[in-house]
């Protein structure tokens, strides 16, 4: 017996709103049939970040021959020489195996997915409630240089303009809140 191909749920938001949070929070509940996707970087590892785990750390040339080669489902340069992107591959494995894949990517990696696989895909757009709170958030991390963190909101404020292009939009004012409107959005995604 064949088994049903996963659906693809898209999550995004300007760095620091808490997609990652979100997501944690929710990963593991069985009526979702959740897999995730790691994506892969050309950046460095941050902390205790692994590869395969939070990411597949590639060089910026090893990251350029695998776009040239049609690995990608979506890539983007998010900063100056730093590229993100999502592998083929990955959306095989995890829909491959029954599952829903959700993507932690950023907007315009979103939109790219989104109109590639269309009604097979849902987009969610992780908002903060205000960049003053986004820039809280990101203080509040310390994990970033003061250059990094004008950068993020820089971007955030650019990414925020996009909100409108999503399937769904939901604001983190309330972590436990917001990830349960998330759950409820894929819920009923995946009973379509």
């Amino acid at each position: 017996m064949e088994r049903n191909k996963g659906k693809i749920i898209i999550v995004s938001a300007p760095s620091g709103t808490g997609k990652s949070s979100i997501i944690s929070k929710i990963i593991d509940n069985p009526e979702l049939a959740l897999g995730f996707s790691v994506s892969a970087t050309s950046r460095s590892p941050r902390g205790e970040e692994r590869d395969g785990r939070e990411y597949y750390f590639l060089t910026p040339d090893e990251f350029s021959r695998r776009v040239e080669a049609g690995e990608f489902v979506e890539w983007e340069e998010v900063y100056k020489g730093t590229c993100y992107g999502t592998l083929l591959s990955e959306v095989e494995r995890v829909t491959g195996e029954g599952r829903n894949l959700i993507m932690d990517i950023d907007v315009k990696g979103a939109l790219n997915v989104k109109k590639r696989f269309g009604d097979e895909a849902v987009s969610i757009f992780i908002m903060p409630p205000s960049l003053e709170e986004l820039e809280r958030r990101l203080r509040g991390r310390q994990t970033d240089s003061e250059e990094a963190i004008s950068r993020r909101l820089g971007k955030a404020g650019y990414e925020m303009t996009f909100a409108s292009e999503f399937d769904e939009r939901v604001v983190n004012d309330n972590l436990s809140r917001a990830a349960s409107e998330v759950e409820e959005i894929i819920r009923n995604f995946v009973k379509k």
